[in-house]
């Protein structure tokens, strides 16, 4: 129904810049918001940024407020993740998720009805 794929993931040191690409496909129309997640330390996936597909409100977790910003662009279907100030605890594969309900705010994992595959990020101290 709906198809994500991830890109932009790479190497960078710390304190670099790393711009990761979420592209949406199939039935987009049915998209409400749009969310990175990453690995948490022993834990599941953690919720990272989110945004409302239509309105551009954003949401961020902690630990990522004033590094990173999430942005979207309607007419091409991609969500972006600009992360500056890496940090090497920031290394993870980060997914793509997308939910019909929540507008890209929620943070439990089955708040989202599709995920991408992910793309790895990695930052050399």
């Amino acid at each position: 129904q709906v198809q994500l794929v991830e890109s932009g993931g790479g190497l960078v040191q710390t304190g670099g810049s790393l711009r990761l690409s979420c592209s949406a496909s199939g039935r987009t129309f049915t998209i409400f918001g749009m969310a990175w997640f990453r690995p948490a330390p022993g834990k599941e996936r953690e919720f990272v940024a989110g945004i409302n597909w239509r309105g551009g409100s954003t949401t961020y977790t902690d630990s990522v407020k004033g590094r990173f910003t999430i942005s979207r662009d309607n007419a091409v279907n991609t969500v972006y993740l600009q992360m500056n100030s890496l940090k090497p605890e920031d290394t993870a594969v980060y997914t793509c998720a997308a939910d019909k309900v929540y507008g890209g705010t929620a943070r439990h994992l089955h708040d989202y009805a599709y995920w991408g595959q992910g793309t790895q990020v990695t930052v050399s101290s």
